[in-house]
């Protein structure tokens, strides 16, 4: 889907994600201390405005500008709700091209960023190279084995990915010891449908910890 098929599904659904955060942005990144986090494939918001609310300096990117209004939106309504401001910066931009600063943010999100392989990779090290020393990169994703073994999500194996597919894209930064990973590899979701009955989803789970290699001179493609 590009981006004029995502801006009509958000044009004619309500929220299609919900306000609430993801479980594991919670668990992985609600135990750090704030700092700056890129979100990249923000969606309609729900992530980067939890980490607002958490004190996180957000920048938030997606190639939707439909989703991103709606986003807006919402950190409006949710910066009424708390009476206070929230650090946003919301951006229209491909994430596989868009232009951010070099090791410039504390923490770097990718949540359910499912492209075919080609794009997922220039995305990844897009994500890599914005990664500051000692920051933390966090990738979630429908697990290629959700496909078989577990319940919704994507049902096209092109978008699908697992930790091994990761691990691939970013080989140089894991090789060099820029990047080392602290968790990698699938989690199962609970997931309850309209009658109640509980299923279970595979989740792709990455946290990688960036290092300071070099004063922060190592520079990869």
């Amino acid at each position: 889907m590009d981006a004029a098929d995502w801006d009509t599904r958000y044009t004619t659904e309500s929220l299609v994600w919900g306000t609430d955060p993801n479980r594991w942005v919670v668990s992985e990144l609600g135990v750090l201390n704030p700092g700056s986090v890129l979100d990249l494939g923000c969606g309609e918001g729900r992530n980067a405005i939890w980490l607002a609310a958490e004190g996180w300096r957000v920048t938030a990117i997606d190639f939707s500008a439909v989703a991103v209004d709606r986003a807006r939106d919402l950190a409006k309504e949710t910066a009424e709700r708390l009476q206070r401001d929230l650090d946003i910066t919301w951006r229209v931009e491909d994430v596989t091209t868009a232009e951010v600063e070099r090791s410039a943010f504390d923490a770097v999100l990718l949540s359910y960023l499912q492209l075919p392989s080609y794009e997922r990779r220039d995305a990844l090290r897009l994500a890599a190279r914005a990664l500051a020393p000692g920051g933390d990169m966090l990738i979630l994703a429908h697990d290629t084995t959700n496909l078989t073994e577990g319940y919704g999500g994507p049902q096209d194996p092109e978008v699908l990915y697992s930790a091994a597919d990761v691990e691939e894209d970013l080989q140089d930064y894991l090789s060099s010891g820029a990047l080392v990973l602290e968790r990698s590899g699938r989690v199962a979701r609970e997931i309850t449908d309209e009658e109640g009955v509980t299923h279970y989803a595979w989740d792709l789970l990455v946290h990688g910890k960036g290092r300071d290699m070099h004063k922060g001179e190592v520079t990869f493609g």
